[in-house]
């Protein structure tokens, strides 16, 4: 049975498993509080690149909230960002000042900032996701969470320990069409889960891009940060834009297909599919107990479970979508963005487009508007930290597995490889000075 091409519903911010499991957090201070309900939230966002003016989009339209600053190493992208938010508040006659900044610790040194959107490759997430909660800021994080697991557990720590919000983009997780699977497979509408398929592609290669000349507004070191200072540019690490006349990035950021700087489709899907896969079968702060690659370890990666459940990045269809398909023993559900089938009408979601009113799966607050929200009343957001380590280190253990081109085992209650010394050294790299974790 299939549905595909059905109308999307709008995304949502709550589940049952985050209304079962919601943190309510130490409130802001009555100055803050007020300040907060007197002129809204103001708004911070490093790294300008293509997912950000996306970002940008989506909170510039939300109620209560100002974008007042801006951060990025390219000196043009810091320029499209000031034109296009100042062209924002002029359509709607408000008079807001927005300044850009390339060094993200001047962002944050303002008091006046609230929150910040953090955008920028990879390798940078941690160190920067952690500075702004030291200096009292809630975080909206681009997934996946982290570069390495001991970076995720720093960055836990440091959200925890200074009472912040931080809410990931793994927003799946606020579409209908994989709540609603989710719930199915949870409510065991398709028997005991058996098996799960979730294909997200291959794992990173070595970086083989040749050099090119950096440009001229390009603060290429800082961009490379706590990396290894002889990675050399090429334009399609930093896809480059144009102001006049006005010409967007045409491509994504290919840092991320290179093992020095990304995790491949690994980390880039896999904090999405993988985080559905884990929703799905209970996995949220846990995890598989046993990674290997599937034959050569070019693509596919064999994750067991405690319980017996084996999920393998392997295709499922000859598309090979990138979704993820649960197979149960009285049945089965595949979802991905805009398509979705099971082997029972039954198991279809609703033609109607609009919310199911007896389930906390399906609201109606579009996950950019979770995060503000959750921001406002101190509570988690829909992906809370903690969800967002335990999804970002499936996809980082696919990569151990594959790049040691062996089985390994992992606890997943206390974040351990054992005695495997060779496994325990890609918990973390060195960093470049004179970055510290």
């Amino acid at each position: 049975m299939s549905k595909e091409n059905f109308s999307r519903r709008r995304f949502i911010g709550t589940t049952a498993v985050g209304l079962a499991g919601i943190t309510i957090l130490p409130s802001l201070s009555s100055c803050a509080t007020k300040a907060v309900a007197e002129e809204g939230i103001r708004l911070g966002i490093i790294g300008l690149g293509r997912q950000a003016m996306f970002l940008l989009n989506g909170f510039l339209q939300i109620a209560g909230v100002k974008v007042v600053a801006g951060c990025d190493v390219y000196g043009r992208k810091r320029t499209r960002f000031e034109n296009k938010v100042n062209e924002f508040y002029a359509s709607k006659q408000q008079n807001v000042e927005v300044k850009s900044y390339e060094r993200f610790t001047d962002l944050l040194a303002r008091e006046d900032i609230d929150a910040v959107v953090i955008a920028v490759p990879d390798h940078w997430h941690a160190l920067i996701a952690i500075a702004a909660c030291n200096a009292g800021k809630d975080v909206y994080l681009e997934k996946p969470m982290t570069f390495t697991i001991k970076e995720g557990q720093e960055l836990i720590k440091a959200v925890r320990g200074n009472n912040r919000i931080l809410g990931i983009g793994s927003q799946q997780r606020s579409d209908p069409n994989f709540q609603h699977a989710v719930k199915l497979v949870q409510s065991g509408a398709i028997g005991k889960i058996e098996k799960v398929n979730a294909y997200v592609g291959a794992p990173p290669t070595p970086y083989n891009l040749p050099e090119e000349t950096v440009p001229e507004d390009l603060n290429w070191d800082l961009w490379l940060g706590p990396l290894r200072g002889d990675i050399h540019f090429n334009k399609e690490l930093n896809p480059p834009i144009s102001l006049n006349p006005p010409k967007d990035e045409e491509f994504w950021g290919g840092w991320r297909w290179y093992k020095e700087m990304g995790g491949g489709f690994t980390t880039d899907w896999g904090a999405h599919m993988f985080d559905i896969a884990q929703w799905g079968l209970g996995m949220d702060n846990n995890g598989p107990v046993k990674i290997a690659p599937i034959g050569d370890g070019s693509e596919f990666i064999h994750y067991e479970y405690a319980n017996g459940v084996v999920m393998t990045s392997e295709t499922f269809d000859e598309a090979k979508t990138k979704g993820v398909k649960f197979w149960g023993d009285n049945g089965w559900i595949e979802v991905s963005r805009g398509h979705y089938k099971a082997s029972d009408d039954s198991l279809l979601p609703a033609d109607s487009g609009q919310a199911d009113d007896d389930t906390p799966y399906e609201t109606k607050i579009p996950h950019q508007v979770n995060f503000i929200e959750a921001v406002k009343k101190r509570i988690d957001p829909v992906v809370p930290v903690e969800i967002g380590h335990s999804s970002c280190t499936v996809c980082t253990l696919g990569n151990i597995a594959c790049d040691l081109g062996r089985e390994i085992i992992w606890d997943p209650k206390a974040q351990s490889f054992g005695n495997d010394e060779a496994a325990v050294a890609y918990m973390q790299y060195q960093y470049r000075e004179p970055w510290k974790l």
